[in-house]
């Protein structure tokens, strides 16, 4: 630890004893010439303590002088003493008084002349406290006008905030039946659940019977839909023979007119049996004409049943289509279309 810190520290300790200013100044004094050799100065005393007016470490440091004076004479008046002795340690300490003295009155005009420095720095920071303690009582009354206003805010802010505390109490009053709904909902949607895996199992049963009798349907169908059709291309065939056969009457009968005509002149005794044959031929032909309007008819009978027969399919596959669409919803599952047929 260094000298300076040396005598900082004592001067601590000393203050710690809530001594009076000038007894404290002394003790520094004290500390100063006889611990560490340094000639006491009322600037350097300032500097160390700080403490009192500034005419206090002055008067600490004459009295501290005085004092030494008082106690060296008595001293060197001590009546052991030799004369020469008592004369040398006279003219000794007249020389530090002296010196002392010198070093005190230059002190303090140094001291005087550093305090009226302090005084007018004072002075110039108290005027420029003056302004600021203005400037911070214009600030003031600015604060407290946005404190008032802050103040009307916070207030309003306050309603606002038990306006929404109540709101927030009736969102959780809400809230809890919420969940107590969705509790009970939640429980109902499993006995749904439950009761839709029952009926979408009905309902796959039924849809996989529907299927078979829709597959059995559309076999008797194609079976029924083969059979009139063979039954048609015999009729067709029929009546083609019946319109080849006409065709042929026809003829015939055109050669046999033509022939009579030819021979009109010779068979005009035969008339009578000719125009009986003639009258037979007209019969068969009217005859073979009213099978073919008969043929004819039982043929579009057969193609009103075809249709019928193909509208009765398309209405059992709309059927089972409109089945496994009503299925796919229910199931949440994406429908998957049948397989067309073609017949």
């Amino acid at each position: 630890m260094s000298t300076e810190a040396k005598i900082i520290a004592e001067i601590e300790a000393l203050k710690a004893h809530d001594l009076d200013t000038q007894d404290l100044y002394r003790e520094v004094c004290t500390i100063l010439f006889f611990r560490y050799g340094i000639t006491p100065t009322a600037n350097k005393l300032y500097q160390y303590v700080r403490k009192g007016s500034m005419s206090a470490p002055a008067e600490a440091l004459a009295r501290f002088w005085s004092e030494l004076r008082e106690k060296s004479r008595v001293r060197i008046e001590h009546p052991d003493l030799p004369e020469g002795l008592k004369a040398v340690a006279g003219e000794l300490v007249a020389s530090l008084w002296s010196q002392a003295q010198t070093c005190a009155q230059d002190s303090l005009v140094v001291f005087r002349q550093e305090a009226q420095d302090k005084v007018t720095e004072s002075l110039k920071t108290v005027a420029t406290a003056d302004q600021a303690r203005i400037a911070a009582e214009a600030n003031s009354n600015q604060t407290q006008k946005a404190l008032s206003v802050a103040n009307e805010r916070i207030l309003d802010l306050e309603r606002d905030l038990a306006g929404e505390r109540a709101r927030a109490k009736s969102l959780e009053q809400q809230i809890e039946s919420t969940r107590h709904q969705q509790t009970t909902l939640e429980v109902a949607l499993a006995d749904a659940r439950k009761d839709y895996s029952v009926e979408l199992e009905k309902y796959r049963q039924e849809l996989r019977r529907t299927e078979e009798r829709l597959d059995a349907n559309e076999k008797r169908a194609l079976l029924e839909i083969d059979h009139e059709r063979q039954m048609t291309l015999k009729a067709q065939r029929e009546l083609l023979q019946l319109r080849t056969s006409s065709l042929e009457n026809e003829e015939q009968l055109r050669i046999q007119l033509a022939s009579s005509k030819a021979e009109l002149a010779n068979v005009r005794q035969m008339l009578g049996v000719a125009e009986g044959k003639q009258d037979e031929l007209r019969a068969g032909n009217e005859k073979q004409l009213e099978e073919l309007a008969a043929l004819r008819l039982t043929l579009g009978q057969q193609e009103t049943q075809l249709a019928l027969l193909q509208r009765e399919l398309e209405l059992a596959q709309t059927a089972s289509k409109q089945i496994q669409e009503n299925i796919a919803l229910k199931s949440g599952t994406p429908k998957v279309p049948r397989r067309n047929r073609k017949i």
